[in-house]
């Protein structure tokens, strides 16, 4: 029997109002953590930029309110709580965030271990939306203006017990991302997302985008055999619903629980990390079956080409 079970909590965020400081969003954080300790959980996960609402949304040409959004360092004065909290009850999070640093400006998220300790960092990669105003739109989708291109590739971490991998938001729509966490050994998978119940561009009735949303991960799930966690914000923020529907999928592709809400709620699951190694060894046996001489369309074009045999 295997004893590679971590315990794992989705803490699903209800709306962050623009206008709420720092501190009363870290202060729910610090409540969801509390409250997975008491449900035995040894890592939770916090959604895409949970700290501040989610400021694409709007077109802010005033830097420094722009740069009101943004952490500088992490821990930072405000966050500290959350690291504190985690060394306090020995419990593990993922926190996504917007950072500025260095090299640039960026979707972040981290993983810190039970003793307060980052031990891994993501930049998200597949920038959805766009980079200029668009006043045909109910409201913007600005991250190609807001953030640069995820600079740390896609990686996975042996830490607290396990093989874990991040990806954040759009990520979780393509499959090159699950992939090459899988071709890593990934067996936990941890999402934090921010998406809205209606496209602010064309329409697409809600169920479907929450269908897609659970389908995405699911496949992702399967084809790698890995658990996969996505967590969001939920509810109505600023004018826009955010659909919610956090889940914990397993290397199976099921959905082993599922948020109910779309308030702050927490979904819990046992997720043994050895369960996926049966899919490894035998359906999606890399090694055996993956035939990369016939993939060359997938890194050497980004659209649509003629078709080989015309």
């Amino acid at each position: 029997m295997s004893t590679r079970i971590m315990t794992v909590a989705g803490a699903q965020m209800g709306p962050v109002p623009r206008s709420d400081p720092r501190s009363r969003t870290v202060a729910r954080m610090v409540d969801l953590l509390r409250q997975a300790h008491a449900r035995g959980c040894q890592l939770v996960v916090f959604p895409e930029l949970a700290l501040t609402t989610f400021f694409p949304r709007w077109l802010i040409e005033d830097e420094e309110e722009l740069a009101e959004f943004y952490e500088a360092s992490m821990p930072g004065p405000e966050t500290m709580p959350l690291f504190e909290t985690a060394r306090e009850l020995g419990i593990g999070f993922h926190l996504g965030y917007a950072e500025i640093a260095e090299d640039g400006r960026f979707n972040t998220a981290i993983l810190v271990d039970p003793d307060g300790r980052i031990v891994a960092r993501y930049r998200k990669i597949h920038l959805p939306g766009h980079a200029e105003n668009d006043q045909a739109r109910e409201f913007q989708h600005l991250e190609k203006r807001y953030f640069d291109v995820g600079n740390l590739g896609f990686r996975v971490w042996d830490t607290m017990g396990g093989r874990i991998g991040m990806l954040i938001c759009n990520d979780r729509r393509w499959p090159e991302a699950f992939r090459v966490l899988g071709l890593q050994g990934v067996e936990l998978v941890l999402i934090g997302y921010n998406t809205p119940t209606l496209n602010g561009q064309t329409f697409e009735p809600p169920h479907l985008r929450i269908h897609h949303n659970l389908l995405t991960m699911q496949a992702g799930a399967y084809q790698n055999g890995t658990w996969v966690v996505g967590v969001a914000k939920a509810g109505l923020e600023d004018g826009v619903h955010m659909m919610g529907s956090s889940a914990i999928v397993t290397p199976n592709g099921e959905i082993a629980a599922q948020a109910s809400t779309l308030d702050d709620e927490l979904i819990v699951a046992d997720c043994d990390l050895d369960a996926g190694a049966y899919i490894k060894a035998n359906v999606f046996n890399f090694a055996a079956h993956r035939r990369t001489e016939h993939y060359r369309l997938i890194v050497e074009t980004t659209g649509v080409v003629p078709p080989l045999g015309t």
